[in-house]
């Protein structure tokens, strides 16, 4: 690492810590040239991931706008915030760990119904009506059986 002030190229790290919950790791430095001390970052470099809407279009990753679905469809229903931020974890890292640079949409969309599901039932419908656009009442019933179907079976 070069020094900053001297522009030394020897240098020597004097403490390391991680920061950012762990995403990111503090190193203190010290110019064996100027003897100044200085501080760096180091992080994980993501590579952009795109999703891949219904209509064709791509859009950046974004995982404020899961939270905010989650949000809608957990309203007034006793779910926390952290369950919330685990979900989001836990889809994007799945998504990230696929290695593919895009995602479709539906895909997305999937994750999170997977994960509503086994934390509230009300939430995942609410969630699911709004993903999935049912265009009639048959197909929100269809739905809501599936569901029940799928409890009495566990």
């Amino acid at each position: 690492m070069r020094c900053p002030f001297c522009k030394h190229e020897d240098t020597k790290v004097t403490d390391s810590r991680a920061t950012d919950d762990g995403r990111a790791i503090r190193r203190r430095r010290e110019c064996q040239a100027c003897a100044r001390r200085f501080t760096t970052y180091e992080m994980v470099e993501e590579v952009p991931l795109y999703v891949i809407k219904k209509d064709g279009s791509r859009q950046l990753f974004d995982r404020n706008k899961i939270l905010n679905g989650l949000l809608r469809a957990c309203n007034k229903r006793r779910i926390t915030r952290q369950q919330l931020d685990d979900i989001v974890l836990k889809v994007e890292r799945n998504i990230r760990n696929t290695l593919a640079q895009e995602v479709p949409s539906v895909k997305i969309g999937e994750m999170v119904l997977s994960e509503l599901k086994t934390i509230d039932a009300v939430a995942y419908i609410r969630f699911a009506s709004v993903y999935r656009q049912f265009a009639d009442l048959d197909s929100f019933m269809s739905e809501l059986k599936h569901l029940m179907g799928n409890e009495k079976s566990e």
